[in-house]
């Protein structure tokens, strides 16, 4: 028979009460968790830029593949979290413990791999995607200094998750506060120096970021190690199980490849970027953060979502699940189509922030931008719809939604529009109003076509009567 224990009063239960307050108090501190994280790539880019366009296009160059192999780590401590959240939601205590220690073993071992693979072919990927011999090197460095982060970006990411899969999504956020406040110290330090130190430059900006991630992975690996925050993890459940193993590979590779067909449209991209000179790369560089940014919101309900569904689909409240997608879903619609409109009306002087001295980078950069602002309410939606079919188990469905959008319009968008039309690179900006607008009709419509919740009833129904 299945052990249940009551799991700790600090988490709220959130298969009850207000919907609005649960996915509000869910989702603002995972935004600023989010938001804060990005400040990594922004604080980055702010001082890169003082150094110049060269600067700020390596580590363009460098970002797109540095988030394709992330994508692995992050879409299977997505599936530990959805696990966790599902057992929450059953109260089963022992199962939320036990697959959080397993989450984080598998990622451990995941990370060193990844790190010591990606070192070594630094350069080719450099070169693959298009760097010239002006940003070559810097890119490399960066790329090779990011590489030996990857074991703590991972472990911080195994934290974070299964915090938010219990419902505790402040302590996260906390702690990324804190070192994003040590990084925007280190960061002019390290690429500029300071009296007799002298500055590293670009791979300045990759060092003090893994410093500021090592400090937040072992924090938050201490807390998990001493379960007074909803999850214990104990060294002795950190062995192979090959079963639970399984069912995480079976949760979390759809969701692995939904982020790599992103993180591999976006590095496609740039190839394509490349070839209309290092200022058009500055300038999508700058837009791409800028809009990652933006859009933060739409990830955080998105999120937020998944942890609701998923402790929902735990206590087999499908019709409540259903309420919360209806509701995460108009406030991400409506609430990023006014971030938009204000995007579009400030684009020039936020693009200026970044690169003060380049006219021609902030005018292409603001150009991107506007004409991608008017689409994000869409893509809010699309990203929520992503979050339901996550809670509730089906990450293939976000997978396969993803391709459609990135793969199948997106990138052939982008190529058709640049390299067959007197567009040229605003061909590029072009592909992503595109692809959101159509991506979110796609995942709306099967969302309203309710299969999702025929098959969740179908799934019960099999377990009852196994």
């Amino acid at each position: 028979m299945r052990e249940k224990k009551n799991i700790p009063d600090k988490e709220k239960n959130l298969t009850e009460g207000s919907i609005l307050s649960s996915l509000v108090n869910l989702a603002v501190p995972i935004i600023l968790a989010n938001a804060l994280q990005s400040m990594y790539q922004l604080i980055d880019t702010f001082w890169l830029g003082r150094l110049g366009a060269n600067a700020v296009a390596a580590v363009s160059l460098s970002f797109p593949i540095l988030f394709l192999i992330l994508s692995l780590g992050a879409g299977l401590t997505l599936a530990g979290s959805v696990i966790v959240a599902q057992a929450k939601g059953a109260k089963n205590q022992r199962n939320v413990n036990y697959s959080s220690s397993q989450t984080v073993f598998v990622i451990f071992f995941l990370s060193i791999l990844l790190s010591i693979i990606t070192y070594f072919v630094a350069e080719p990927l450099m070169k693959l995607v298009g760097a010239g011999p002006e940003i070559l090197s810097d890119s490399v460095i960066y790329f090779k200094y990011s590489s030996f982060g990857f074991m703590f970006l991972f472990m911080f990411f195994v934290f974070q998750s299964l915090m938010r899969g219990i419902g505790n999504v402040w302590l996260p956020m906390y702690i990324v506060l804190g070192t994003v406040l040590l990084n925007l110290a280190l960061d002019p330090l390290f690429i500029f120096g300071f009296g007799s130190f002298e500055g590293l430059g670009v791979a300045g900006a990759a060092l003090a970021s893994v410093i500021t991630q090592g400090i937040s992975a072992l924090v938050g690996f201490f807390i998990l190690l001493k379960g007074k925050r909803g999850i214990k993890v104990k060294f002795s459940q950190m062995k192979w199980d090959f079963e639970w193993t399984k069912r995480m590979f079976s949760l979390g590779i759809p969701s692995s490849l939904e982020q790599s067909a992103r993180a591999g449209a976006m590095t496609m991209l740039v190839v394509l970027v490349t070839g209309f000179g290092s200022e058009v790369v500055a300038a999508y560089g700058i837009g791409v953060r800028v809009l990652s940014l933006i859009v933060i919101p739409a990830l955080g309900f998105s999120i937020a979502t998944t942890t609701l569904v998923g402790q929902n689909v735990g206590a087999r409240q499908i019709k409540r699940a259903e309420k919360v997608g209806n509701l995460s879903a108009k406030i991400a619609f409506f609430g990023l189509t006014s971030v938009g409109l204000l995007l579009f009306v400030f684009a020039e002087p936020i693009t200026a922030f970044f690169v003060p001295n380049d006219p021609q980078v902030i005018k292409d950069s603001a150009l991107f931008i506007k004409i991608m602002a008017p689409s994000f309410g869409v893509l809010g939606l699309q990203q929520v719809m992503n979050g339901v079919f996550n809670g509730a188990g089906f990450t293939q469905v976000s997978l396969l939604i993803s391709i459609f959008s990135l793969w199948m319009i997106r990138f052939p968008v982008a190529f058709l529009l640049s390299n067959n039309t007197s567009l040229d690179e605003v061909g590029l900006w072009w592909s992503f109003p595109i692809s959101n607008v159509l991506a979110a009709a796609v995942g709306f419509i099967y969302y309203k076509s309710g299969h999702w919740k025929s098959m969740l009833i179908k799934r019960r129904y099999l377990l009852n009567n196994k």
